[in-house]
């Protein structure tokens, strides 16, 4: 668990699958946090593709916390152990968590994480490039 002031990033549990699910199931968003075109996905696909990450070890999936309600998710992505290298992808769900911190202080935990505990060398993203709130707060970090 990664706390910080605003947030706490946290391993995914089962109880939170039906939400991950309707976040995943907001278009809007996916196209701004994700490179694959949007598509329904059942809560078994969604937990099954965590699930996988995690069992393979090529992600490190969290949940967003925020006053005791999920609020989002990231993770660090095609983890590559010998070259300790990785991406990493953030999610808010909700306009309401939106220009306030949370986004920022979410990603500085991850990285956080990435460098100092995981040893990372390097940590990349992608970002649609019409999505000017993320890379502001990217650039910001």
């Amino acid at each position: 668990m990664l706390k910080g002031e605003k947030v706490t990033l946290r391993e995914v549990r089962e109880s939170d699958y039906d939400r991950l699910t309707e976040f995943n199931s907001n278009f809007e968003i996916w196209v701004m946090a994700d490179d694959d075109p949007p598509a329904p996905r059942t809560r078994k696909q969604v937990q099954t593709e965590m699930e996988e990450w995690i069992k393979d070890g090529t992600a490190i999936p969290f949940v967003i916390e925020a006053d005791g309600e999920v609020i989002g998710d990231c993770g660090l992505h095609h983890l590559v152990e010998h070259s300790h290298t990785c991406s990493f992808g953030i999610a808010l769900h909700g306009d309401e968590y939106l220009g306030k911190g949370y986004g920022r202080e979410a990603v500085s935990l991850l990285l956080d994480f990435a460098f100092r505990l995981r040893n990372m060398r390097r940590v990349w993203l992608t970002v649609n490039a019409d999505n000017e709130r993320a890379i502001r707060s990217y650039k910001g970090l």
